[in-house]
């Protein structure tokens, strides 16, 4: 049977009209010898009659209709009677009276509903993945990430962006994540990577002169997972020659708002805030914050540094800070409650929390006594206090207080309902430093990748104070997750060496991982700078899903396995032969 409209199309004005459809057995009911098939497409649902008195053929095929079974039926769409209609379904005033019914596959008792009422593990949903994807909440999400897709392809087209493919096989760059790794076979010995970026080609492609460029880009990174990380991921990558920061921080900008206008059907016409990296962590703890509430951290340590109270003096003292948020009427959390938001403080690095509750005219915490009436009155001067609030201090390097305070905030305002809904705050977080240092391997590491030109105004201070060394850098924001982030790239080949040689990249190791590159800005290379879209986190936030598992088709576990096809899997030695490889687990 040849489709003329799908499932979901039909509306009462359709009435009379001779259709043909096809689609999956969602549900059957037999009433008194009338047999009604929820007849189920992408689209959505239609009702189908089977009448024995004027169809008796198709009514016998009915009854043997089940779940899931691919069918073919045509015949007249006639309204609903006024009691009969379902409001609840867009094609609720109306159904198809049926003639004739085609099998065209069967199915085996199917080991969910295929709806998005059932509760399902997440095992069972990856392993029928293929069922799984039949919901009509899967089919949204892949068809919302599909329109993201169309609109970035447009929108940047229209910007006269060229879609250039870069290489899935490359060499191993070992800067950042772990790389996947391919042996070559014609080339024993020798491994290909896969890329985590196309970061060093899109710059070659500035090189090369194509002045506007843009992908949607695999990628893979060999690390531990998150809800929102995956070995191999997608995302909206550009680069432009001759550009500023605010070029392409403007013309990404215009591409997101143009987006969730599009998938969200409202507007986002006010420029997107700017903050500097220093000001987003001191004031929220982090270079990704969520600025839809408030709980931001209050620093404390010229006030309290000198306090009879040891944890904070001796914080003060070893160089750390002191930091507090107030929880507005925190102070109706009960004991178990605080000591619960201390055990999650210590994953953190907290070696405590101290806390102070407001509450009857009185503060009540076992640090009240330590504190002189100056330092009470300062205290609740600058952090706000008021009958009924809690306040949370944390005591240690900048880094612990930093991660401490930054992830409480977050989980109370979660756990509390002090996130308003429907709030889409997006913002650019600016500034970054270039480098920090790293205690344990005793070198300087790149705050984004070694190829991230320096502030100019700062590259004096490169070799002399590297710590204050900015990055032309740039990290687009959404509701405490980051979307994307993008540098103006190193266009010399002197800088990028000085880069180099920081981070303790010598000059034979820099000419044997990344020669290529330094030839290339040898031979006038433009200054230019690009931008990446994570395109799993940004459709995962546009469906309200909190995984990217969500978003995407076929993804792997938090084990990075594939339950469907069992893969990874072990492969014969004939194989391993090949490639020059034996195994030694």
């Amino acid at each position: 049977m040849e489709r003329t409209v799908y499932c979901g199309q039909p509306r009462a004005n359709d009435d009379g009209s001779e259709q043909t459809l096809v689609g999956w057995v969602d549900s059957r009911r037999d009433h008194g010898g009338v047999i009604f098939v929820d007849l189920r497409d992408h689209t959505g649902i239609v009702q189908a009659v089977f009448d024995p008195e004027t169809a008796a053929a198709a009514h016998a095929g009915a009854g043997d209709l089940r779940s899931e079974y691919v069918v073919g039926v045509r015949g007249t769409l006639r309204r609903r009677s006024p009691e009969a209609v379902n409001p609840k379904m867009a094609t609720g005033e109306i159904e198809l009276v049926v003639r004739e019914l085609e099998v065209l596959n069967v199915s085996k008792p199917v080991p969910f509903a295929i709806d998005d009422s059932a509760s399902l593990t997440e095992n069972v949903r990856l392993r029928y993945r293929f069922l799984d994807l039949r919901r009509p909440l899967m089919q949204r999400n892949l068809r919302v990430r599909d329109k993201v897709c169309r609109i970035a392809r447009q929108y940047l087209g229209d910007r006269g962006f060229v879609d250039v493919e870069t290489p899935m096989l490359t060499r191993s760059t070992p800067e950042g994540a772990r790389d996947f790794l391919v042996p070559s076979r014609v080339n024993p010995g020798n491994f290909f990577a896969l890329p985590q970026s196309p970061q060093l080609f899109k710059q070659l492609l500035m090189v090369a002169g194509y002045d506007r460029y843009y992908q949607i880009a695999r990628c893979f990174r060999d690390e531990d997972l998150r809800a929102d990380r995956q070995p191999e991921f997608t995302q909206i990558d550009l680069e432009m020659a001759f550009s500023s920061s605010n070029t392409i921080t403007d013309l990404v900008e215009g591409l997101v708002k143009t987006v969730f206008t599009d998938v969200l059907g409202r507007s986002f016409d006010e420029p997107f805030p700017r903050m500097t990296y220093d000001e987003a962590m001191a004031r929220y703890g982090s270079d990704r914050p969520d600025t839809r509430f408030g709980l931001e951290l209050v620093d404390l340590t010229d006030l309290l540094g000198a306090s009879e109270f040891k944890v904070f003096r001796a914080a003060a003292e070893g160089g750390g800070v002191i930091k507090a948020i107030n929880v507005k009427g925190g102070a109706t959390f009960s004991r178990k409650d605080i000591d619960d938001l201390g055990s999650y403080a210590t994953g953190f690095g907290a070696k405590g929390l101290a806390w102070i509750k407001a509450q009857g005219g009185e503060w009540q915490s076992p640090i009240v006594k330590f504190l002189s009436a100056g330092e009470r009155a300062g205290l609740a001067a600058r952090v706000g206090i008021e009958d009924g609030d809690l306040v949370l201090f944390a005591a240690d390097t900048v880094k612990v207080v930093r991660a401490v305070l930054g992830a409480l905030r977050c989980k109370i305002a979660a756990d509390h309902g002090l996130i308003p809904a429907d709030a889409w705050n997006f913002l650019w977080v600016i500034d970054f430093p270039s480098v920090e240092w790293d205690a344990d391997e005793k070198r300087y590491f790149a705050l984004h990748h070694p190829f991230t030109a320096p502030k100019p105004a700062d590259l004096d201070r490169l070799e002399s104070d590297p710590e204050s060394v900015r990055a032309d850098a740039y990290d687009i924001v959404l509701n405490g997750t980051e979307l994307g982030g993008g540098s103006i790239r190193i266009h010399r080949a002197d800088v990028q060496s000085r880069v180099f040689a920081l981070l303790g990249i010598g000059e034979e190791e820099a000419r044997h991982k990344f020669g290529f590159l330094l030839d290339a800005l040898s031979y006038g290379a433009p200054p230019h700078g690009g931008l990446a879209l994570g395109l799993d986190r940004m459709v995962a936030m546009l469906c309200g899903s909190e995984s990217i598992r969500d978003v995407i088709a076929f993804p792997k576990t938090q084990r990075a396995a594939c339950l469907l096809t069992e893969a990874p899997s072990t492969v014969d030695t004939a194989q391993l032969r090949q490639l020059g490889l034996k195994l030694d687990l």
